[in-house]
């Protein structure tokens, strides 16, 4: 199956019942806008980690209701940190949310060695986005964690990415290695990086995906750019997933889909025990809630 946009994305996550989400250090307006959307929407039971004062003033002021939420009152943000991934760890929450702390902080405490969130797998970021004119949703990684990922990494970045994929219901997943250009050519490492994840592909090292690469956004996209170039391609235009070669590859594409196709986007960390919203702080609150649904969705997966 395939999501033609958030809303698809939404209904089955809401299917599935609410979920509770850990939110660490909680006293940040626009994250508690996107839990009071989606603790509308009968997505998620929030448990709010953090200064209990500030985040009553915060509900108040957004008209956010704490009847149904847990309420855990800690002022110092790292010590909420730790709390909150507990909550998880203890099987009290089914995924966790980063609020107004900095990103090293709460990582730290994702990733404590005794209790913490730690898989043994890369953490990498995963982005979805709903661009007007495209008739399904469109998956990016990695353009938030890693800077410049070698081989081995990207192997992990993707393995990542096709395991939420298929968690959430996706059985076959077109997969494109972007590359600046379709000839694999060692003065360009992506392309070489590329082309390796594209034979590790025919060799069955990725069941349940096809992956094709190096290839250019136009060819990830168009049947008529390949047919323009003559490349031949299982996928044909036909593209789940876009695996980028560096960070900047990646935060340029999701800004520009962003800024200047209107697109919507939403992303989460994967890698961990369970999904991570981390978000950014210009995110508005329905970018934050739909990160929340991609999260929800894929419990239990």
């Amino acid at each position: 199956m395939r999501f033609s946009g958030f809303e698809s994305l939404l209904d089955r996550a809401k299917s599935k019942g609410r979920a509770k989400v850990a939110v660490a250090v909680a006293a940040d307006k626009e994250v508690l806008e996107a839990i009071k959307i989606a603790e509308k929407e009968g997505l998620i039971t929030p448990i709010l980690v953090g200064d209990g004062e500030q985040i009553k003033r915060l509900a108040h002021e957004i008209g956010l209701s704490l009847k149904k939420a847990e309420l855990i009152d800690e002022s110092l943000p790292e010590v909420a940190a730790h709390k909150a991934v507990d909550a998880v760890v203890n099987g009290q929450a089914h995924f966790l949310m980063k609020g107004q702390i900095n990103s090293s902080d709460f990582l730290r405490a994702v990733l404590r060695p005794v209790r913490g969130l730690r898989t043994g797998r890369l953490l990498s970021h995963f982005a979805a986005f709903q661009v007007p004119g495209f008739s399904r949703l469109l998956f990016v990684t990695d353009g938030g964690m890693n800077i410049a990922p070698n081989l081995a990494q990207k192997k992990e970045i993707l393995d990542n990415g096709l395991l939420y994929l298929k968690g959430i219901g996706m059985d076959l997943v077109n997969v494109i290695v972007l590359a600046a250009n379709e000839v694999a050519n060692a003065k360009m490492p992506a392309t070489m990086d590329a082309q390796a994840l594209a034979e590790m592909s025919r060799a069955g090292e990725f069941p349940g995906a096809i992956v094709e690469g190096p290839l250019a956004l136009d060819g990830a996209v168009s049947a008529a750019a390949l047919k323009h170039k003559g490349i031949a391609s299982q996928i044909n235009g036909d593209v789940d997933l876009l695996l980028v070669p560096t960070i900047e590859v990646g935060n340029v594409l999701g800004k520009s889909m962003v800024y200047f196709a209107g697109a919507t986007m939403a992303g989460i960390v994967l890698g961990a025990q369970v999904p991570i919203v981390m978000t950014s702080r210009n995110d508005t609150p329905r970018s934050k809630f739909m990160a929340l649904s991609m999260a929800a969705l894929s419990r239990g997966s």
